[in-house]
């Protein structure tokens, strides 16, 4: 998992780890009562950030399978809120970093979990061999 595109998709997960922690942060801390449902699952992102990225790191069996998880859940949050924030815009009255399929960060939410599974089902197969 340390290798070539493994240590890419890591350092992004790690990207995106910290600036969606900072900025549900600084949502939920300054602004809640604005957008409580986008800024929640803000939090939501960040805390799956986080995982999938500790995941990458460790890079074991289980972590596997919790990385895996991880860009699941991620991917249809993207889809989902992607999909909410066009036909209930009155709970997106401020964007999330899923909100419009991760316009707002260049849908890099939308193809970030993609990449991630493409990579994870790659060396799956080394893992259960070793």
């Amino acid at each position: 998992m340390h290798t070539g595109p493994g240590r890419a998709l890591t350092a992004v997960y790690g990207v995106f780890a910290l600036s969606a922690t900072a900025r549900a942060g600084y949502q939920v801390i300054r602004e809640f009562d604005v957008a409580p449902v986008a800024y929640s699952l803000s939090v939501i992102a960040a805390v799956i950030y986080i995982m999938a990225t500790i995941c990458l790191v460790i890079g074991n069996r289980i972590s596997h399978r919790i990385a895996i998880a991880s860009c699941l859940i991620e991917f249809v949050g993207v889809i989902v809120v992607g999909i909410l924030s066009f036909t209930h815009p009155q709970d997106f009255a401020k964007p999330s970093v899923w909100s419009s399929f991760g316009s707002g960060y260049g849908f890099i939410p939308l193809i970030l979990p993609l990449v991630g599974l493409w990579w994870l089902t790659l060396i799956g197969r080394r893992i259960r061999t070793s």
